[in-house]
Order: C-alpha cells, then structure tokens, then sequence
C-alpha cells in the first residue's frame, strides 16, 4: 500500500470467520480488500498476516481497526470458557439446571440438553434475601466474603458471576459481594449492571455467560493489543455498533453474534445508499448461513438463545442454521442424505481445497456440477482439485444407489432447503411475505443459491452486493459506537402517564450518554443521537414487546402486537416491565464508491463452462465480474465469476450492474 497520510482516516474492518478472514480497508483511496484462510487455533495470526498484505511491517499510527470475532461464540459452543464461580441467594442453586419447561420440540422423548456452562460444584448460596420492591429481608452474613474468597483460591476459579433473588430492583447486596471479592483481583460480573430486570433464569445465564466468557475474550484482545502496538482496536458488537476493545471482557456477552451482525449492517447500509427499506439479509459462509430482516431499520431482539442458554441483550434478531459452503454430506444410518450442521471449516476444509479433507460438502458439489471455476477461485490465489471430488462423489452416490449427478444435486437441494426454511422463520412466521422484500445475498457462498431460494420463495428481486464475498468486514468499517442500557420499571395502566416513566427514561438516558463521554467516543455531542424503547405487555400476559418510547407509544404497542399476532386489546391496561435506551455516536462516514452509468449494454463473456442445473449438463457463457461495467446487463443461464463468490444465474433471471457495482438481478414474471 501506498504511504498515507497522518491526518488521513485509515479504518481496517476485519472479520474472522470459520474458514476465512476478510479485511475491507477505508482510506482516501477507497476500498480495499483482502481474503485468506482463518486460523482457528489462534485468529490473531491470520488478521497478523492481513495487516502484514497492507502495511508490511510497520502499522500507521492513523490507523482504527474494527473487529468482529467468533472467539466468544466458538468458546462458548466448545464449552472453553474460564472456570467460573456462580454465587446466587441460597435456595435458586439449581435454577442453572432446572431452567425453563419450554421445549423446541415438544413430542420429542429423546430430547438431549445442551452441555452444562459450569458443574453444579461451582453454584453456591448466599443467605440473603431482597424482596421485589428493593427492600432487604435479610443482609448478607459478616464472614460470607472470607468463605467466598477461600472457595475461589480452592477451586482455582477465575471469573465470577453474582446473580442474586430481585438485584435489579436493590442492588446493593450484589455490590457487596463484588466489594468482597476484590481482594482476589478476579473479574466479577454483577448481574444488576449487565441485566437489571426480573427473570431470573435469563439474568442468571447473561451474567453466567458473561463471567464465563470475559476472560477468554480479554486473552484473546490483550494478545491482539500487544501485537499492533498504539493503533486503535474496537470490538464489533452484536447489536451492530462498536466499543472499545478496553474493558470489552466486562462485556464479552456483546460480542456473541459479532460477525454476523457485521453483515446486517453493511447490508442495511448498502440498501439505504440503494433506496431500499425492506430487505432480506441472506449471508452464507464457509461453515453456516445467518439470515435476518430488516423493515426500514435492522431487527433487534433481547430474546436471543445461544447453544440452548437465554442471553437477554440487545442484538440483531439473526437466524442462524448450519448449512454452508464446507457443511459435511454424510449417509445417516437409515441410508438418507444428510448435509450440516457439521462443517469442515478452514482445516480440513472441503475435499477440493487438497488439504485432508476427506468428506464431501457443499462447495465439493458445486464444483462437481461445474457451478465454481477451479482456476478462478479466491481469485487464482487457490486452486480447487476436481479430480478428488469426483472419486469422493463417485463414493458417496454409490452408498445411496444413485448416479454421482444424482447425489450433488441431492447435496444442494438439501442444503437450500435448510436456508429456505431459515428464511421462512424470518419473514412469513412473523407477519411479512418474502415477495415484498429485497435478497440482499452476501458471504462467500451465497452467488451460488441466492437465485434458486428466490425462486422458491417468490422472491422478485436479489442484491449481490460489490464486495458480496467481505460485506460483514464493509459493514464493520461503517459502524458507530453504540451503548445500551436498560432499567426495571413496573407501571400499569395510568401509571404509564405519571412523571414516573419519563424521569426514570432521562436518568437512564444521562447514564448512558455519561458512559459514552467516558469512553471518548461522545466527542462531538450533536452527533450523538440517543434512542428510548418500552418493554410493554398487555396485562396478564407474559412476556413483553418492545416499541419506541414517544406521545404515541400506546397506540404504537396496539398495532405491534395486531401484527405479530393477529389481534388487538384495547379495553386492556398496559403494563410497563422495563425501559432501554441506546447512544449511538454518529462518526463522519465517507459514501460507498460509485461509478457514473453507462447505457445498457449486453457484458461480454470471456469463456464457456459446463454444468449441471439437471441430469443434464448445459453449456453457459461465463462472465468476468471485475470486467463488467455499470449499465452491463446479461440473461442466464450463466455464470459470473468474482474474487471472492461465483454467481449461478439460472435461465428465468436477469441482471443488471447498478453505479455501485451491485449485481442486481430480477427473476422473470415477479
């Protein structure tokens, strides 16, 4: 890369995925970008290697890097967390286990419950008792800091969560504890500062979640901090704004969904440049496929389940399913073919990376059906070996008695049925028909499916945005800091015109704006904008939606709730379980690149391929997309080839390359 200025902005999105690591730089220059195979035993190593492709040897002190990181996810799902103490009111040990009685499937006798977070060895009680109005029963024994502190140093702990009966409503037995444990200079997560409302299920398991995940996040960014020196690092969280990466442990909970909220975001962001509000985000990567909606605005949700546990935080509602381009495709014991949740991930990765992989999986049958160019992929930088997937396919269509085209368009009608579903439980099960809304289809396997799921879904019109294949890293170049909070506040019905809510709103408000000056990111107050939400139910219900707090959030809580569920009460008193606000410090934003449009014109193959959309194989004219100027237009059947994704556009689409090199792509009689 070429010398920059000191005064220049330069913003390195960076996104570590299973199986790849995208980075998008921001300068004067535009946008750059880079690709290169995840090193999942230490991800520190790949994003070295990309900082290395930029800058060489020495990083500029201008430089911002925002990252998104599967490090707390793949800690938790691999139960590699650190060895957390839960101290809890005596009496609620066994809430952890017990849980919930909802089920995901409920005739299901063979249920298996999801690997236990801690051993029931590491819960002990406290004798204290806090009612739900804030006022004490019973205060914590004088010697409860000694036991605590010897059970820490015995059972070599190394984070502690402290979730006691009603905190959120007084919270000062749990500042107690925390002020015990001090001494041990051991990370402590409190559960009235990282979720103050009742429910004590999901505020156990947030804080639970949180404490167990803080110090393997910590690790992992102070070795990254040591490694780039003085330049500025932000975590990407899964709300989809950014935080410092200082103190992130205290809030390793955020960084959950990390990558993929990257995704919404740039996509949202490229749609609203687009002039479109309703969109469909359809990201499909090497190891799975999150999809998410988004109505003018990215859909939020605080009813988020990770491996089976409750995390009540704000994050992007994404829908996340196994099925990507390394998802394994194995023969089950009943002789059907099965494809995912397993990946093959970076290492092995699949049969044609010739690396070890020896089972067959999504991307081995695309390129078995002709779909991927084997000299074309991640630009020519690796090249895929078809000689070993044809024996592995050969193989495996042995084992169910089909012919090997058989058994790849089996591979790929499974999987898409798997995203197709996902989608489904996005849009339709909640109220939205999919033909109302954009495919915007990124990640790098996505070009591949996203025609054959619109078809399927009646979609009319898909987006494949200009740097499909690292949209999740773009969006993480265009994210601002933003900082949530939120306060247990019960009213009911004319309750809810008292002083009371509007106060309690500004005092939460001023908190947050007060914590974001801390930071330094409210370094320019009028481009700080701050947005408030009520948690609000129908009485006798149980559970609550959120909707914006202003003159007409009542009206608003009728018409969300007639939505999504089909019916009004509006003789029914309100009843207000919480309150939440978020600070989001806008930062000065440089436009996506465009390119002035030329007439239409039809875009010039470079080469033929033959492939598979049936039993028979079809020669199609190949497209270089780099090659392909604003205003080309093109008809399927066809294929056109990227650094970084391949798009399969069957017979009945068309598309267009739009000013900001978008593919969009239109399917006939929608």
């Amino acid at each position: 890369m070429k010398r920059t200025s000191e005064k220049e902005r330069l913003v390195l999105g960076v996104d570590t995925g299973g199986t790849f690591t995208d980075f998008v730089l921001q300068s004067d220059a535009g946008l750059q970008t880079f690709k290169l195979p995840s090193t999942p035993a230490d991800p520190s190593r790949a994003i070295m290697k990309g900082l290395h492709h930029f800058f060489g040897n020495r990083l500029p002190k201008n430089l911002e890097i925002i990252h998104g990181s599967t490090v707390a996810t793949n800690a938790f799902l691999e139960r590699k967390g650190a060895r957390t103490l839960l101290v809890t009111t005596h009496g609620f040990e066994d809430v952890l286990f017990i849980g919930r009685q909802n089920r995901p499937n409920l005739y299901d006798f063979n249920i298996t419950r999801p690997p236990e977070i801690i051993s029931r060895d590491l819960v002990t009680g406290v004798r204290e008792r806090m009612l739900f109005d804030g006022t004490v029963r019973q205060a914590p024994g004088r010697t409860v800091g000694k036991r605590l502190r010897a059970l820490c140093r015995d059972k070599g702990i190394e984070s502690v969560a402290v979730c006691f009966l009603h905190s959120y409503a007084n919270d000062a037995h749990e500042r107690f504890i925390g002020a015990e444990l001090a001494p041990l200079h051991l990370p402590v997560t409190l559960s009235s500062e990282i979720l103050p409302e009742f429910r004590e299920y999901e505020r156990l398991t947030t804080t639970l979640v949180n404490a167990y995940l803080g110090p393997v996040v910590s690790s992992y960014i102070k070795r990254l901090l040591q490694q780039i020196g003085g330049v500025s690092l932000h975590i990407q969280q899964s709300n989809g704004g950014v935080l410092p990466a200082v103190d992130m442990e205290k809030r390793a909970v955020n960084t959950v969904l990390s990558g993929p909220a990257g995704g919404v975001h740039g996509a949202h962001q490229l749609a609203q440049e687009m002039g479109r509000d309703r969109i469909i985000t359809f990201d499909m990567g090497g190891t799975s496929t999150d999809v998410s909606l988004c109505d003018e605005t990215p859909t939020l949700t605080r009813d988020h389940i990770i491996d089976g546990y409750p995390i009540r935080i704000e994050v992007i509602d994404i829908h996340t399913v196994g099925a990507g381009g390394g998802s394994l495709a194995h023969v089950d014991s009943g002789g059907l073919l099965k494809v995912g949740p397993q990946s093959a991930g970076a290492r092995p990765g699949p049969i044609c990376y010739g690396v070890g992989g020896q089972q067959l999986t999504v991307t081995d049958a695309n390129l078995f059906l002709g779909r991927l160019l084997p000299e074309k992929f991640m630009g020519g930088a690796m090249r895929l070996r078809k000689e070993k997937v044809d024996d592995a396919m050969t193989r495996l269509a042995g084992e169910l008695q089909l012919d090997a085209v058989a058994a790849a368009l089996g591979i790929i009608r499974i999987v898409n049925a798997s995203m197709a579903k996902a989608i489904r439980a996005v849009s339709l099960e909640r109220g939205y028909a999919p033909r109302e809304f954009s495919l915007f289809a990124f990640g790098g396997a996505s070009g591949l499916h996203c025609c054959e799921l619109a078809g399927e879904l009646a979609m009319g019109s898909i987006v494949i945005p200009a740097r499909a294949g690292i949209l999740s890293a773009q969006g993480m170049v265009f994210a601002d800091p933003v900082l949530d909070s939120m306060q247990a506040l019960f009213l009911r019905g004319d309750e809810l015109d008292s002083p009371v809510l509007s106060e309690a709103m500004d005092t939460l408000v001023a908190k947050g704006l007060a914590e974001a000056e801390k930071l330094g990111r409210a370094e320019d107050p009028g481009r700080t904008a701050v947005t408030r939400f009520l948690n609000l139910r129908y009485q006798g219900q149980s559970y609550e939606l959120s909707v914006p707090y202003g003159e007409d959030f009542q009206e608003h809580f009728h018409r969300v709730h007639e939505h999504n569920f089909g019916y009004r009460l509006d003789n029914t008193p309100l009843e207000l379980i919480s309150i939440q606000s978020s600070v989001m410090v806008r930062r000065p934003q440089r436009p996506l690149p465009r390119a002035k449009k030329k007439a239409r014109c039809k875009a010039l193959p470079f080469t033929e391929q033959e492939l598979f959309f049936g039993e028979n194989p079809v020669r199609v004219p190949v497209f270089d997309r780099a090659e392909m100027v604003a205003g080309a237009t093109l008809s399927g059947p066809a294929l056109v080839a990227d650094n970084y994704t391949t798009v399969l556009l069957p017979a009945s689409f068309s598309l267009e390359v739009d000013t900001f090199h978008n593919l969009v792509i239109e399917r006939e009689g929608s």
